[in-house]
């Protein structure tokens, strides 16, 4: 008795041409990725969720292997996303930025020099706007606190941190917010309080917590209305200086803790490299880590 075969896309469209389904497969590959990316998962939390072997995933993601719809969807559970999602052909690329990039491909070097100029005269004033919020963006122990408010003080601005502003908006702390309406709900509140920032105010510093980077439409909106600069700093750094701050947590278990903030770095690495601009902030004091956030600031 022969044994059902679960139905793939390549049998689902086995009509396409295979440079179709080459297609298909590359274009699916990317979806997957980028979801994981924006989710701050690594591949191998998504392969033990999804019960797919990390190899498997890994073919997935470049286009390299076919998958059954009743794997993909046990992908999809595993990233906290709708199978369509995964399966929507073109994104977020709009018709739009398609049509612009083709138009840029086909420029000489000298056209393109003109086309940038006028885009600085035309648009130029919406960056300047954009300059004049400095988002400062990392995991806790990064010195976002220290160094933005020193940045504020010097740039006579306010100095904002998104997660007193969330308490003061909801009335309670934060982990009180994560235990009524979990992380779902803390992260819509999170998304609100930053519109109402923008909205209060066109210049400031803000310090805004490190996992902002995982949600795709409030990280967006941030890049898109601040210069933001990433701190960096090693694991052992991250960890040693919010036991400073006197948060002993992380030491009742240190080496699961110090491993499983190594993976969510390495995890949503990719996502802070969206940044305008980074800074390391290990193996240098504080004053010459400031002094080199002032100098992108000012440039």
């Amino acid at each position: 008795m022969l044994q059902e075969q679960q139905p793939t896309a390549e049998n689902i469209l086995s009509e396409t041409p295979k440079s179709g389904s080459e297609q298909l497969l590359s274009t699916l590959g990317h979806r997957v990725r980028e979801v994981r990316e924006r989710r701050g998962m690594t591949r191998k939390l998504v392969a033990r969720d999804s019960g797919v072997s990390e190899r498997h995933l890994a073919q997935l993601e470049v286009g390299e292997a076919n998958v059954s719809i009743a794997l993909l969807d046990q992908i999809a559970r595993a990233l906290h996303t709708p199978l369509i999602e995964l399966l929507a052909p073109e994104g977020e690329d709009s018709v739009e930025r398609r049509l612009i990039r083709r138009f840029l491909e086909r420029l000489p070097q000298h056209r393109l020099e003109e086309v940038v100029f006028r885009l600085m005269r035309d648009f130029g004033h919406e960056e300047t706007m954009r300059r004049n919020r400095i988002a400062l963006i990392g995991m806790r122990g990064a010195g976002k606190t220290t160094l933005g408010k020193r940045l504020a003080r010097e740039m006579g601005v306010p100095f904002i941190e998104l997660v007193a502003e969330i308490e003061k908006d909801v009335g309670m702390p934060v982990s009180e917010v994560f235990s009524l309406y979990g992380q779902a709900g803390y992260r819509r509140m999170e998304k609100r309080t930053l519109e109402h920032v923008l909205q209060q105010h066109t210049r400031a510093v803000l310090s805004i917590g490190g996992g902002i980077v995982s949600q795709g439409d409030t990280y967006e909106q941030l890049l898109a209305s601040c210069f933001t600069v990433w701190l960096k700093a090693k694991p052992e750094d991250h960890m040693a200086r919010v036991v400073a701050q006197g948060d002993l947590r992380p030491m009742a278990g240190n080496d699961e803790a110090l491993d499983d903030l190594r993976r969510i770095l390495e995890a949503r690495g990719a996502l802070y490299g969206k940044a305008d601009r980074s800074i390391e902030t290990s193996d240098a004091s504080e004053d010459e880590t400031f002094n080199r956030l002032r100098q992108l600031v000012s440039a």
